[in-house]
């Protein structure tokens, strides 16, 4: 009976996300070891697990226990959200940060219907079809495999083969997973789901097409091709360029001639500026100040960042530091350095010891 309980323990320790925030799961959960449960006790409280988790609505319940590895799937796709995000602010004011013991990994930054919240979330809708679709092609959920769809295709020149990776069931999956948590009727909710399909559209809009050459010394004389994911970091970088083109919008109505019912739509702030695409991300409010620390918000500020005295961009002393200035201090620093090749077979380095400014804002 301990041995049960210590299961279940570690099932919720390791689902939790507080707030519904499915992101959350990329903060670092503690492991335990679950002995030899039997399979139908693990599967038993693993689904007992999904229903206690009372912050998720009852369809993202049943997507919780559709697979025993589907927790698994999830937190990859949590941390490989919350990586790409630090990577893609790490010379912003906002470095994506995140917050321990807190409600949400985030803190209150995202309470704001901001630029940042319109960007974590793209990134994270696309992180799940992301991970989802790698995982069907790994092997590691029973619902899909690879991408059999393709094949039905007959192109000239080649032929298809090899496994395609089905960034159409990690669509599905995301769609599914995701916009279940939003209302569509409020305007939150409207920006959310808006920026959710943009983010599994900059996945699927940069799928790769891989191909082999098969043929007697590499004659090619046959062609074989398959479908690829493409590197998460590409994804990040369309987002953030994105991002950096955000609109701000406004929640208005539209009458449907067909049914005579109201519609919500999203236009721009002002007139003169372009209306949205599906790709373009879009905000409801201006982002706070993140140049000062704010305890509620989980900002952290800016002092004692890392600046780059010579760059005009947001890394730059000036940007950086919001004009508080900075200071520049002599660091020691050590490298490798004349390396040369010795024969047989390695390579030999010094370490060379040299001095170099490092400027922190105040």
């Amino acid at each position: 009976m301990k041995l049960i309980w210590k299961v279940l323990c570690t099932l919720l320790l390791i689902i939790q996300a507080v707030t519904g925030n499915w992101w959350n799961l990329a903060a670092p959960r503690p492991t335990t070891q679950v002995g030899n449960t039997s399979l139908e006790t693990f599967t038993a409280l693993h689904k007992d697990a999904c229903h206690r988790l009372e912050y998720l609505v009852e369809r993202q319940k049943q997507l919780c226990m559709l697979s025993d590895t589907m927790i698994k799937v999830l937190q990859t796709g949590a941390q490989q959200s919350v990586e790409e995000c630090q990577h893609q602010f790490r010379h912003s004011r906002w470095n994506c940060s995140t917050v321990e013991n807190s409600t949400d990994i985030f803190g209150g930054v995202l309470k704001f219907k901001s630029r940042e919240s319109a960007f974590v979330h793209a990134l994270s809708a696309a992180a799940l079809a992301h991970a989802v679709a790698r995982a069907c092609s790994r092997g590691e959920l029973n619902e899909c495999s690879c991408d059999s769809r393709v094949r039905k295709r007959t192109p000239r020149h080649w032929q298809w083969g090899g496994c395609s990776e089905d960034i159409r069931y990690g669509e599905m999956f995301s769609k599914d997973f995701s916009d279940s948590k939003e209302d569509k009727n409020t305007d939150e909710g409207l920006v959310n789901l808006h920026n959710n399909e943009a983010g599994r559209r900059a996945v699927r809009g940069r799928m790769q097409r891989v191909c082999k050459c098969h043929g007697m010394s590499g004659s090619c004389s046959v062609r074989v091709c398959w479908r690829r994911l493409p590197q998460l970091r590409l994804v990040g970088d369309a987002l953030s360029t994105r991002y950096e083109g955000a609109s701000h919008v406004k929640v208005y109505y539209v009458v449907e001639r067909k049914r005579g019912k109201n519609i919500r739509k999203l236009r721009p702030l002002h007139m003169d500026m372009k209306k949205p695409n599906k790709t373009d991300l879009v905000y409801l409010e201006d982002s706070p100040d993140y140049c000062e620390p704010n305890d509620e918000l989980g900002i952290l500020g800016t002092r004692g960042r890392t600046c780059n005295r010579t760059s005009a961009g947001l890394d730059g002393c000036r940007l950086l530091c919001c004009g508080r200035g900075y200071q520049t201090r002599v660091r020691d620093h050590e490298e490798k350095c004349r390396c040369r090749f010795v024969w047989c077979c390695r390579v030999h380095c010094e370490i060379c010891r040299f001095k170099r400014d490092h400027h922190v804002c105040n």
